[in-house]
């Protein structure tokens, strides 16, 4: 009956030992993951904007997603529009780094036709995304600049 006991209780213990290391684990592992797309990502920074491009020589915002998740073996669409639909839908108050961004900057005010990649979470009106301007190359910016926050339309998240 001792046995018994010593038995159940050690295979429980290394039962919620696994599960407790598997959740630990998952956290960890979003997390370098997305490190990884923001690393990736940064080190584009500079890179001057080309519609449709791809390459480091010139790229455009939905290449910058691309490529950033890539690295992360998450393989995304390549046109901004359709990137706005892969993911879980978020809300602008809980956006954590490592979410896609999206905007309306055309002349259609509902068409999404740029996109960045959440990099921090300084406060509830400081934001930071990185994305390819058209103005400055690949760049971070602030989501809630004028700018930007009027053209807001949706956030997603794969990671």
């Amino acid at each position: 009956m001792k046995y018994n006991k010593v038995l159940i209780l050690s295979a429980l213990l290394v039962f919620s030992l696994f599960f407790l290391t598997d959740c630990a684990g998952t956290k960890k592992g979003r997390d370098q993951k997305v490190n990884t797309v923001i690393q990736t990502a940064r080190s584009y920074v500079g890179t001057p904007y080309k519609y449709g491009g791809t390459t480091r020589v010139g790229l455009d915002c939905s290449a910058l997603l691309y490529h950033a998740y890539y690295s992360v073996r998450i393989q995304l669409p390549r046109v901004s529009e359709d990137q706005a639909k892969i993911g879980e839908k978020i809300k602008l108050k809980d956006l954590k780094p490592g979410d896609m961004v999206f905007f309306a900057t055309g002349k259609k005010k509902n068409e999404i036709t740029h996109a960045g990649i959440v990099t921090a979470v300084r406060s509830k009106s400081d934001i930071r995304f990185i994305h390819a301007s058209t103005s400055l190359g690949v760049t971070e910016s602030n989501l809630f600049s004028p700018y930007y926050i009027q053209r807001f339309k949706r956030a997603r998240r794969v990671l």
